[in-house]
């Protein structure tokens, strides 16, 4: 079985699960319990998503076989930084980690940025999120100072030129 990466609308029904998925994930890590079915909601509530569509950034889905297994954001960031655009929601299922996906979503996003002249991909993330610290270690993202304060979940940032 193959991976598929294609841009698919944040708010489809694939979509959607996915990103609930991520919050779920990423909330209950930081909680150290559970995350309830409010607190995800809540989470999703003016997330920012609706930025993930063209020509503000795009959202892409991936497919490992026919199932929605992962999914990927890109958000331009032009007018704080000419460029420069970040890479956000990058999230695979648990059931399909290991498969080549993480690589595929980076790959796909990576693309999209060079078709908007973005030289600069940044991005931020936590300690806790250990296999997404390895995707990005493993694909060319270098740690760098923090280039933000908008997320105060944010513990490492990271880049890389494209």
């Amino acid at each position: 079985m193959t991976w598929t990466v294609t841009p698919e609308r944040f708010d489809s029904p694939a979509a959607s699960a996915l990103r609930r998925d991520y919050y779920d994930e990423v909330a209950s890590r930081y909680w150290r319990r559970p995350a309830t079915s409010e607190e995800i909601a809540d989470g999703l509530d003016g997330d920012g998503a609706d930025l993930l569509i063209p020509p503000t950034g795009q959202f892409v889905v991936g497919r490992y076989g026919a199932e929605a297994a992962g999914c990927a954001g890109l958000v331009l960031t032009e007018a704080a930084e000419p460029g420069s655009a970040e890479l956000t929601r990058v999230y695979v299922r648990p059931a399909f980690r290991g498969t080549g996906g993480g690589g595929a979503l980076l790959a796909a996003v990576e693309e999209a940025a060079r078709a908007y002249g973005v030289r600069l991909l940044r991005l931020d993330t936590r300690h806790d999120l250990v296999e997404a610290l390895g995707l990005y270690a493993k694909h060319g993202y270098r740690e760098v100072p923090s280039f933000h304060r908008r997320n105060p979940y944010a513990e490492r940032w990271f880049a890389k030129e494209l």
